[in-house]
């Protein structure tokens, strides 16, 4: 069984409801033969991220980076993931009071040192996510998921 790891800072309301929408698509009835394996950053391991197939990463934007618990969790798994998850698919899924653009361009620096492949569009949102920002959460979590699919 195929196996998708989230790796998220989930620390206000706004990005807890784009956690859970990720979520629901991911692990929506359509999607068979994946296991989906929530981790809080400060939580996942080398080995949740040696072991996954693909990831999507969930992270606020802080002065303008990623948290400091997605970078963490980079830094731990960077070198021993280098080789061993090149070619993976992922996804991002990004929110910001106002602007996200460096939290991003950190992240894709990041994946494209890793060799990751990018499975769908970044989900940013910024304020409160309305209902079409949950929509594109769903969608992302369905389709990184469906990637992973038999």
């Amino acid at each position: 069984m195929a196996r998708l790891l989230i790796v998220h800072h989930t620390p206000s309301p706004n990005v807890q409801a784009m956690f859970e929408a990720v979520v629901a698509g991911a692990t929506t009835d359509e999607i068979e033969g994946v296991e989906v394996v929530r981790r809080p950053a400060l939580a996942a391991t080398v080995p949740d991220a040696l072991d996954a197939d693909g990831y999507i990463l969930g992270t606020p934007a802080n002065l303008g980076m990623m948290s400091g618990a997605l970078k963490v969790f980079f830094d731990l798994a960077y070198y021993p993931c280098l080789d061993a998850t090149r070619g993976r698919p992922f996804g991002l899924y990004v929110h910001g009071n106002n602007d996200t653009t460096g939290a991003i361009r950190g992240i894709e620096s990041v994946t494209t040192g890793l060799g990751w492949a990018k499975a769908t569009d970044t989900v940013t949102v910024t304020g409160e996510p309305r209902k079409d920002d949950l929509q594109r959460c769903w969608e992302l979590g369905a389709t990184v998921a469906a990637t992973l699919m038999g």
